[in-house]
């Protein structure tokens, strides 16, 4: 059986993946994740972490959390 955050922290990874939320996207605020998912906020807490420690995402103390700049060796160069 899978753990909630591991499961919220998939989703999201999925939304980021797919380009739905572009790098430097903002994510929705914890309260906001916590009613998309059906969790507690601890629990979107614990998936944002994941993600954090992953290196999808940033956290900006009283900014938000935002996806991470691609790595240049994943990022197309037309130039």
């Amino acid at each position: 059986m899978e753990y909630e955050w591991a499961r919220v922290a998939r989703e999201i990874e999925r939304r980021i993946t797919s380009g739905e939320i572009p790098p430097g996207g903002r994510l929705e605020n914890e309260r906001e994740l916590a009613d998309v998912y059906s969790v507690s906020a601890g629990t979107v807490r614990r998936a944002v972490r994941e993600l954090r420690e992953r290196g999808l995402v940033v956290t900006l103390p009283a900014k938000g959390t935002y996806v991470a700049e691609l790595p240049n060796s994943e990022q197309s160069d037309d130039a």
